[in-house]
């Protein structure tokens, strides 16, 4: 892939990120209540009627209860600038087809920021996640729960097994294309220190971009003393096109019950990059689905996209 196309993640990620630090979440003056629908109200009746399509299809459906198949609720955990449902319109019908629990939650919100989550602390993000795995696990009766996440939502959950109680809540965690260490964006990070404020400003406006810097305060607190907790299963799968969390082997962990998984080691015509492995990537799907059951796991191929 030529540099200036693999650029194109990363660049859109920080222009992302400079439209919401320069507009400033303002309370606006109360309005009479429009008599036609507004594009807000539109795009909020799309994303409720999409939340609702998942629950009635099976995805967060708490009246769901753990098969002996499938005896752990599975968790999913968006990625930055993401959230509960748009993220895992791929995956979530994957895995309910093949007979899982599976739950979504939005975490990470910013005020006056609608639909692009997984921005607030990551700390904070964490303990969002805590209390989710809680009302899963009462809804659906399951000791444990399964986790599979993309990009941060593959990391932070690192720091709920390890700081806020998780590991005795948790069978597995599965990051697909998760900042475990932290990212470069290419090198893009190490322009910071030539611009005098920006820092800051991400540290303020969007702190979890900040958290997810390679060397950040955040990043080094969670990785002290191993990369994993006892009694936890990890999986990590990632592409060698990863654009975003770069270089893409800073994502994989190191530690007992660690699996390292490298998509193109299973098929190595599949150019899936950070974005596409975690929303449409049936070989991904694949080995999240070994990884979630490996006393059943079956070989990924790249025939595994007819899976």
């Amino acid at each position: 892939m030529l540099p200036w196309k693999r650029a194109l993640g990363p660049l859109t990620a920080l222009l992302l990120a400079a439209t919401f630090l320069a507009t400033p979440a303002v309370a606006a003056p109360p309005t009479a209540a429009p008599s036609t629908p507004t594009a807000a109200t539109s795009t909020a009746v799309t994303s409720a009627s999409t939340a609702v399509s998942a629950s009635s299809s099976g995805w967060n459906d708490y009246s769901c209860k753990p098969s002996g198949a499938h005896p752990r609720p599975v968790v999913l955990v968006h990625g930055t600038f993401a959230n509960a449902i748009d993220n895992w319109l791929g995956l979530a019908p994957y895995l309910v087809n093949r007979g899982y629990c599976v739950f979504s939650l939005d975490y990470g919100q910013l005020p006056g920021v609608p639909l692009f989550h997984g921005l607030g602390p990551i700390d904070a993000s964490a303990g969002q996640l805590a209390a989710y795995v809680d009302k899963v696990l009462a809804a659906t009766g399951a000791a444990k729960a399964d986790i599979v996440g993309h990009s941060q939502g593959g990391m932070m959950p690192r720091h709920y097994l390890k700081f806020l109680g998780g590991a005795a809540k948790v069978n597995a965690l599965v990051g697909i294309a998760p900042d475990n260490h932290g990212t470069t964006l290419l090198g893009l990070t190490g322009l910071l220190r030539y611009f005098p404020g920006v820092e800051h400003l991400l540290n303020e406006k969007t702190p979890a971009l900040a958290d997810q810097v390679a060397g950040s305060a955040f990043l080094t607190k969670l990785n002290a003393g191993g990369d994993t907790v006892p009694g936890v299963r990890y999986t990590v799968i990632a592409t060698r096109y990863d654009e975003v969390v770069t270089p893409y082997r800073s994502q994989f962990l190191s530690g007992p019950d660690v699996r390292n998984v490298l998509l193109q080691d299973l098929c190595p015509v599949d150019f899936s990059e950070h974005v596409a492995i975690g929303l449409i990537d049936r070989i991904a799907f694949h080995e999240v689905a070994n990884a979630l059951d490996p006393a059943r796991a079956t070989p990924t191929t790249c025939a595994s996209v007819i899976g």
